[in-house]
C-alpha cells in the first residue's frame, strides 16, 4: 500500500477492492482476518487484499476522522490495531467492533488534546467526565466577574480604566503565584496547570474554605497531572489558604493568592521562609526522591 496516497483519491480503488475481496461485509472481513492471522507474521505487509482493506478502511472512516479533526490514515491505523485482536475476528460483527473502537479512540484523542493529558489517562480515569478542556486564565477577559475572591475592590465604579486595572492585578497575582512555585524548583508547566484548575474550581464554589475542601478530596486531578496527592493537597492549601480556625487571619490562613490580591508585595512573600519551605517541601520531585 502506498502510504502517500490519500484516501480521497483512492475512493474508487477502495470500493473496487471491497467488491473483489468481499471484506465490506462482516463475514468477508472475518474471513480475511482469519486468513491473515493463520498466515502468520508479515501477512499484512505483502497481501494485496490487506492493502485494499486498509484503503477501504481509510475511506470508510474518513468522515469520522474529519469530524474530530484527525487524519484519515491515523484513524485507519487505529482500525488496523483493532483488527489484529482475536476478539475482533471472533465477534459476530467484526465491522461493528472496529467502528465502536475507532469512535472511542477519536473521542479519547480529542478529549486528551483538549485537557493537555495523555489518551490513556482519558480512557482509564473514571471521573474524567467531570472535567472541561484546559483554558488559560489569561483567556478570560472578566476574571473578576467569576468569583468575589478575584474582586480586589468590590466598591469600585464601572470606569473602564479601573476595570482594566482590576483585571491586570488579578492576572498579575496569578502569574506571581506561579512564579513563587517555580522560584522554589517546581516545574513551570505543571504549576500553571495546577493553579489554573484551582482558580477555576474556586470560581464555581461559594468560599475559599469550601474550595480547599473540595479540591483536597479531588483524587482524579493529581492522577491526571501525575503528581503525588500530598503535593496536590499542599499546593491547594498554599494557594488558597489553610481553612483551619487556628490559622484564621494569618498568612497561612489567607493563602498566597489572597495575599497578593490585597496588595502584599511579591518580594514580601519571597522573604517568607515558612512559605518557601512549605512550597519547596511539596515539590513532587522532592517527595519522589529516595
Amino acid at each position: 500500500m502506498d502510504e502517500h496516497t490519500s484516501p480521497a483519491s483512492n475512493d474508487a480503488a477502495g470500493q473496487a477492492g471491497s467488491t473483489s475481496g468481499g471484506f465490506e461485509s462482516p463475514e468477508g472481513l472475518r474471513a480475511l482476518l482469519i486468513r491473515l492471522h493463520e498466515f502468520g507474521p508479515g501477512a499484512w505487509r505483502g497481501d494485496r487484499e490487506a492493502a485494499e482493506l486498509m484503503r477501504f478502511t481509510a475511506v470508510k472512516y474518513r468522515r469520522l476522522a474529519r469530524k474530530y479533526g484527525l487524519d484519515a490514515w491515523a484513524v485507519a491505523s487505529v482500525a488496523f490495531e483493532v483488527m489484529l485482536a482475536p476478539s475482533t475476528r471472533n465477534a459476530g460483527n467484526p465491522w461493528a467492533v472496529v467502528t465502536h473502537a475507532v469512535r472511542i479512540t477519536c473521542l479519547a484523542e480529542t478529549r486528551a488534546a483538549g485537557m493537555l493529558t495523555s489518551t490513556s489517562k482519558v480512557r482509564h480515569t473514571s471521573r474524567i467526565a467531570g472535567f472541561h478542556d484546559a483554558i488559560r486564565f489569561a483567556e478570560r477577559e472578566h476574571l473578576t466577574d467569576y468569583h468575589p475572591a478575584f474582586a480586589v475592590d468590590p466598591a469600585a465604579d464601572e470606569d473602564d480604566d479601573s476595570d482594566n486595572g482590576d483585571r491586570a492585578r488579578v492576572t498579575m497575582a496569578l502569574s506571581d503565584t506561579v512564579g513563587l512555585f517555580v522560584f522554589t524548583g517546581w516545574d513551570a508547566a505543571l504549576v500553571v496547570t495546577c493553579v489554573e484548575h484551582v482558580t477555576y474550581r474556586l470560581a464555581d464554589l461559594p468560599s475559599r474554605a469550601r474550595a480547599v475542601e473540595v479540591l483536597r478530596r479531588d483524587h482524579a486531578t493529581p492522577e491526571l497531572l501525575g503528581i503525588p496527592p500530598r503535593s496536590w493537597t499542599a499546593l491547594v492549601r498554599i494557594v488558597l489558604g489553610n481553612p483551619d480556625r487556628k490559622h484564621a487571619g494569618t498568612p497561612t490562613g489567607d493563602g498566597v493568592l489572597l495575599r497578593l490580591l490585597v496588595g502584599e508585595p511579591l518580594e514580601s512573600l519571597r522573604c517568607d521562609t515558612g512559605l518557601l519551605a512549605a512550597i519547596w517541601g511539596a515539590n513532587p520531585n522532592k517527595l519522589a526522591s529516595p
